[in-house]
């Protein structure tokens, strides 16, 4: 299978105000996917709706092959949710055994010495665990199920700098040794653009952006230059951004071709900016090639 997630015009709505609306989507397996948007812009709603925990009011999706809800998707799933929900009254040891009770092919023993290799004391009650700690236990009942596709919602969110540096290289390890398929929301682009390769982009409720994050970085340059020469530059090419001084112009350009006016500088546009970009012009849209499911 080259897809972990098939989805078509999926949408959820709550009375008359949609949570997402028209995602349409296909992501690769073996990437680590990122899942990037302001606030509100459909990030939790959609990974509820690949786990099986919210039915669609629109569209279709096949998660690995089968609905969301089917056996063989949620044994083959892992999902972290935002507030990481665990029983604070036990121990880390009866918490890895309870995994074990839950999913028959839980791997207790990668489970048990992911613990003890973080120093994480197996007797020590989740509840009196750090921030980081508490985080680890629950990547490692995600990952003690041994998932073909592992989700997680925020997962470092309310995490100090080391504890979310050490809780990524942990996902990356993993993905380094499993090849497993991960796809993660956040808010901290700076994360996305050290772990991830492939980039998925919400905003007001729709998918804007996704594709590989090369391709995307290859195909949006940053340009400065006069703004009386702007109306030629969009001309030819596609203006993601474009914010003017009194005689000077800076623009996020989806470039069709070399950028032939020499009176513009132009270097490659990061991903910070090419999201930020993005998340500020929605109706920007993307190419076709490149998986972007435009509003229209």
């Amino acid at each position: 299978m080259t897809s972990v997630v098939d989805a078509v015009g999926l949408g959820r709505r709550y009375g008359r105000t949609w949570a997402l609306r028209d995602c349409t989507l296909d992501l690769p397996a073996g990437k680590v996917i990122g899942l990037v948007g302001p606030n509100g812009a459909g990030k939790t709603t959609l990974l509820h709706l690949l786990v099986g925990l919210l039915r669609p009011t629109t569209g279709t999706v096949t998660v690995l092959g089968h609905s969301p809800g089917h056996p063989q998707t949620r044994s083959r799933l892992g999902f972290i949710a935002q507030d990481k929900p665990l029983y604070r009254g036990f121990t880390v040891a009866e918490t890895l055994r309870m995994g074990g009770w839950l999913n028959p092919g839980f791997d207790h023993e990668a489970a048990t010495l992911r613990m003890t290799g973080l120093d994480i004391p197996l007797d020590r009650r989740v509840g009196k665990l750090s921030g980081g700690q508490y985080a680890q236990v629950a990547l490692a009942l995600a990952l003690g199920k041994r998932p073909d596709l592992l989700l997680l919602d925020e997962p470092v969110s309310n995490l100090d700098p080391l504890a979310r540096r050490d809780f990524l290289r942990t996902v990356m390890e993993d993905v380094a040794e499993s090849g497993r398929t991960v796809l993660f929301s956040s808010h901290l682009i700076a994360d996305l653009e050290r772990t991830c390769d492939h980039l998925v982009l919400l905003s007001a409720s729709r998918v804007q952006l996704s594709g590989d994050v090369d391709d995307l970085r290859a195909n949006h340059v940053m340009l400065s230059g006069p703004s009386s020469h702007v109306d030629a530059i969009a001309a030819a090419h596609t203006v993601v951004q474009a914010d003017y001084g009194e005689r000077q112009a800076s623009l996020l350009v989806r470039a069709s071709g070399p950028i032939h006016d020499p009176t513009f500088t132009v270097r490659p546009a990061s991903l910070e900016e090419l999201v930020l970009a993005y998340m500020s012009s929605p109706r920007a849209g993307a190419t076709p090639h490149l998986r972007l499911a435009v509003a229209s």
